[in-house]
């Protein structure tokens, strides 16, 4: 049979007595540690009696230090410990900054009990498990951005665009596309309502990001 030693990093006291409730009535599973930051955490982890662990649950509101600040201090002491962000942040840039620093699963806090235990078995044999919006947020940043703008706007408006990349002035558009100044400005008038912004530098900027 599995034995599996699990840590927990919770400061929400009824989430942390859920997971403590809940987790260990497999009998694969054992809790060996349960504290409320990682500072704490870090404290047991230099005691002569250092816990044994294998997977990490992890939030990353805390005190003190965050769980993604965490994540370098604990693969000091731990560093084959498989590391499970457990959190209710669910923004691009949390997630990604967890698994670049070393966690290699992101689950919600809204994952029934019972998904966040299989979690634990996916993870302990050697798999990664995502929430079903964590994985979709992931799918998307590593998505082709698309440029559902570009059909949008003339060939005109496109000459117009591109001509503000490279710097010219309205003036400098009007001579070098044989248009009057007011003709550029109604032109980039409607460039602005196509592409919801409010300036030629936002403009720009959804060219250099690869949205148009």
């Amino acid at each position: 049979m599995e034995e599996i030693k699990i840590a927990i990093i919770e400061d929400d006291a009824v989430i942390k007595e859920s997971l403590e409730t809940f987790i260990p009535q497999h009998p694969s599973i054992t809790i060996t540690v349960s504290v409320t930051s990682v500072e704490f955490f870090l404290e047991k982890a230099r005691s002569v009696r250092k816990p044994e662990i294998d997977v990490l649950l992890l939030d990353i509101g805390l005190p003190g230090m965050s769980g993604i600040q965490g994540i370098y201090h604990i693969r000091q002491k731990y560093p084959d410990v498989d590391i499970i962000m457990l959190t209710t942040f669910e923004e691009d840039d949390k997630i990604y900054d967890a698994l670049c620093a070393g966690a290699c699963s992101y689950i919600s806090k809204r994952t029934p009990l019972t998904k966040i235990r299989e979690a634990i078995f996916t993870v302990f044999r050697g798999g990664s498990y995502m929430s079903p919006t964590v994985a979709r947020k992931i799918a998307q940043r590593f998505m082709p951005k698309t440029k559902k703008h570009d059909n949008q706007l003339s060939e005109r408006q496109k000459q117009i665009v591109q001509a503000l990349v490279d710097g010219l002035s309205y003036k400098m558009i009007g001579h070098k596309l044989d248009i009057s100044l007011d003709t550029v400005r109604d032109h980039i008038k409607r460039i602005y309502r196509v592409l919801e912004v409010n300036s030629k530098m936002e403009v720009i900027k959804k060219v250099r990001d690869g949205e148009l």
